[in-house]
């Protein structure tokens, strides 16, 4: 994958987050989604500068200054987030090192794979062979494994997992957050030996 379709993968998941009703969010989890979508720079107070920003959001989701005024203090001593001032008065808050590798878990957690109304009768089979060592690629083989199971995934083999719908981009940007991209193979396929007995698992 790209980095640059990693990058579009990303802000799709978190736009997600901004304009969907079914993931809670407490204003500490939106303002570091928020600047997930990019760094802030702004003249003046850090809460009115942050106040302004986040109104290009049109949604429910609304905090007050005491929830946002928490939420930095929060983001600061997890040293997720990092706010600079200059001597001109300009603010900049950007996410950390930290603060991105907890939106890539937070990105994990949360993509879905959105199913069409009609299925167009073709498989999507997943081949992952990564190593267990060094425990990283361990670890990453064990989410990986867990998440594409909640993700509906039917298990064919150890390593070899189906599932009815288009699923690339999702599967890549999940092996992405691991990188263990280049341990992983992704077939479309239109028939299958026990297609039938798979039909019904899928209830297709």
């Amino acid at each position: 994958m790209s980095k640059n379709k990693n990058r579009k993968e990303f802000k799709e998941v978190i736009e997600d987050f901004f304009y969907s009703d079914t993931v809670p969010a407490t204003a500490t989890k939106f303002l570091l989604m928020f600047l997930a979508m990019g760094g802030l720079v702004f003249v003046g107070a850090l809460l009115p500068g942050l106040f302004s920003a986040t109104k290009q959001f049109k949604s429910d989701r609304r905090y007050t200054k005491k929830e946002m005024r928490n939420a930095v203090y929060n983001l600061k001593k997890r040293k997720l987030i990092k706010v600079i001032r200059d001597n001109d008065g300009k603010i900049t808050v950007e996410l950390t090192n930290q603060g991105k590798k907890r939106i890539k878990e937070f990105v994990f957690e949360t993509l879905t794979i959105k199913k069409p109304r009609k299925w167009d009768k073709k498989w999507r089979v997943l081949i992952f062979d990564i190593p267990i060592k060094p425990a990283i690629y361990n670890k990453a083989r064990e989410a990986l494994r867990l998440k594409i199971k909640e993700l509906g995934f039917h298990q064919l083999q150890k390593s070899v997992w189906i599932y009815p719908y288009e699923c690339d981009d999702e599967v890549l940007l999940l092996a992405e957050i691991y990188q263990v991209s280049r341990f992983i193979e992704i077939l479309t396929v239109e028939k299958l030996l026990h297609e039938d007995q798979i039909r019904k698992s899928f209830k297709l």
